[in-house]
């Protein structure tokens, strides 16, 4: 539907774009209806690790939809910035910790869909960049400022200045992807990662993402504030009573 398809298995939502036979290049009834079921995944408190995945075999997502934009009055390109922003926005805001798992062409838009993950699984057949000025632009979906996050200045400037490609063995060095994997695995390594981080206590990985994504910007005594916060969210939840007793009863935890 619109490009986008949600999945669910178990405590593990798949939100997959879905427009292969345009290399899930990012329309704009396609961005809204990715903000719409990024909201829906936010919402669901039984959904405890996020898969973000790609249709088809030749890319994960090659950005903006071109073809659509070159039609497009700048008062329309305007008005289309908005709906961009709340489908990036929606993949770098949820709350659960989120996986992606690239394959094929990762380019622009695509590029800063994976940026905005918490981890990154890429196959070998995976290609990432940042080509924007290239075309006179400036990447628009978070790439700049993640890019810098994830990478470090000189490494992003590398990235973002020059538009190169980065393959996936160099992705890996890089710091862009976490794991690389054989081609037509990264789906499957993906809802590995997620399956296990959906065994533990949603309440403490929703607060460790949070206090490490806040903490990302400031200084150390802030940061350490933050999981302070955090530990105070988790300490005398009915997650970490249950956390304890299954430990000490040698059972698997049922999270309340």
């Amino acid at each position: 539907m619109d490009g986008v398809t949600l999945r669910r298995d178990g405590h593990v939502a798949e939100i997959v774009l879905d427009r292969p036979e345009a290399l899930n290049a990012l329309s704009t009834a396609m961005a809204r209806r990715l903000a719409d079921v990024c909201a829906e995944v936010a919402a669901d408190a039984s959904a405890r690790a996020v898969v973000l995945s790609a249709a088809g075999a030749k890319a994960f997502c090659v950005g903006a939809d071109l073809k659509e934009r070159n039609a497009m009055t700048d008062e329309e390109i305007l008005a289309q910035r908005p709906v961009f922003r709340a489908a990036f926005g929606g993949v770098l805001n949820l709350p659960q910790p989120v996986v992606a798992a690239v394959h094929g062409y990762a380019l622009g838009g695509g590029c800063e869909f994976a940026l905005s993950a918490d981890l990154i699984v890429a196959d070998e057949s995976a290609v990432f960049g940042l080509p924007e000025v290239s075309v006179g632009l400036v990447p628009g979906g978070g790439g700049t400022q993640l890019a810098l996050r994830r990478l470090g200045p000189g490494k992003a400037a590398d990235l973002v200045f020059t538009g190169r490609r980065l393959d996936a063995e160099e992705a890996l060095a890089f710091g862009l992807a976490d794991r690389k994997v054989p081609a037509g695995t990264a789906r499957e390594e993906a809802l590995g990662i997620a399956g296990a981080i959906a065994q533990n206590s949603p309440v403490a990985v929703r607060a460790a993402k949070r206090a490490m994504r806040l903490g990302a910007g400031v200084g150390l005594d802030a940061g350490l504030d933050l999981e302070e916060n955090a530990w105070r969210t988790v300490a005398f939840s009915a997650d970490r009573r249950e956390g304890i007793a299954a430990f000490t009863e040698k059972r698997k935890p049922n999270w309340p």
